[in-house]
């Protein structure tokens, strides 16, 4: 009797843990719960923390001359590389910036099809590491490039006060819980 109540303990364990490894369906409840309401999971992006400092992409979204990086950012679906630890140096272009492209590329790239093309492009705008402006100013004396998220180097230039990465200038800066966020007045493309 002993050994029956055993082997329906065990069948029954089994069983569960073979259900919770199971992939749900669309639809499912479990699935949606971590999805969001969007239609891809946002995983650290999508928690609410209303006590910690804002992450890069918390100062991102409340910033209105960034809505543009914001909306590339989301239709790209890589707002967990911006509420990541980090830290992380991120050069955000501004609207401006987004508006210089010639005609239609912006469209183009917020398409769904092109979200590789436009992920790369917005990780291009991105280093691991902590660089304030004394340290981009460094690199650039050293003459050593800044290493890129997608694995590019970009050259640093220093022109008085005025620093620039990748050929375009930073015209702000911004701390933020996981990193340095540089304003930048162009779109840094490859």
């Amino acid at each position: 009797m002993k050994d029956k109540i055993l082997n329906s303990l065990t069948l029954l364990v089994l069983s569960a843990l073979i259900w919770s490894c199971t992939p749900q369906k669309e639809g499912d409840s479990s699935s949606e719960a971590s999805t969001g309401t969007d239609s891809h999971p946002m995983g650290q992006a999508s928690v609410v923390d209303d006590v910690s400092d804002p992450n890069i992409l918390q100062v991102a979204i409340s910033s209105e001359p960034h809505s543009t990086l914001v909306a590339a950012v989301q239709a790209a679906q890589i707002e967990h590389v911006l509420v990541n630890a980090g830290p992380l140096t991120v050069f955000a272009p501004v609207n401006e910036a987004f508006d210089a492209l010639p005609e239609g590329t912006l469209d183009n790239l917020l398409k769904p099809e092109n979200k590789g093309d436009l992920a790369t492009i917005i990780t291009r705008h991105a280093a691991p590491g902590s660089f304030d402006l004394n340290a981009l100013k460094r690199e650039a004396e050293k003459g050593r490039k800044i290493y890129m998220a997608t694995g590019d180097y970009l050259e640093v230039t220093v022109d008085g006060d005025n620093v620039s990465i990748g050929g375009a200038k930073i015209v702000g800066t911004v701390a933020a819980s996981n990193g340095i966020i540089h304003v930048i007045e162009k779109v840094i493309l490859p």
